[in-house]
């Protein structure tokens, strides 16, 4: 069904097309008259926002986030006894 609603909406094209080829930000009525900002600044927001993703989706940062909390827990406590084990014994 298509509603008769006209809406503001940024087009940003993916700089990296593994992940995804465009994203489409639709944009409040409001942000450009109550706030005072300009299209430029709300472009610059989206792009902003497209490369962010594409950061935490990619690269090494993603595989760390899949690493469960406890396995932090557990490595910094064996880093901590190793430390404490060579000041003890040097």
């Amino acid at each position: 069904m298509v509603k008769g609603v006209t809406r503001r909406v940024i087009v940003v094209k993916s700089p990296d097309r593994r992940l995804f080829e465009q994203a489409i930000f639709i944009v409040k009525e409001e942000a450009f008259s109550a706030q005072g900002v300009t299209a430029r600044q709300v472009l610059e927001e989206a792009q902003r926002v497209a490369d962010g993703y594409i950061r935490r989706n990619t690269g090494p940062g993603r595989w760390f986030r899949r690493i469960p909390g406890p396995v932090y827990g557990l490595a910094g406590a064996g880093a901590a006894t190793l430390v404490w084990a060579l000041a003890l014994f040097l």
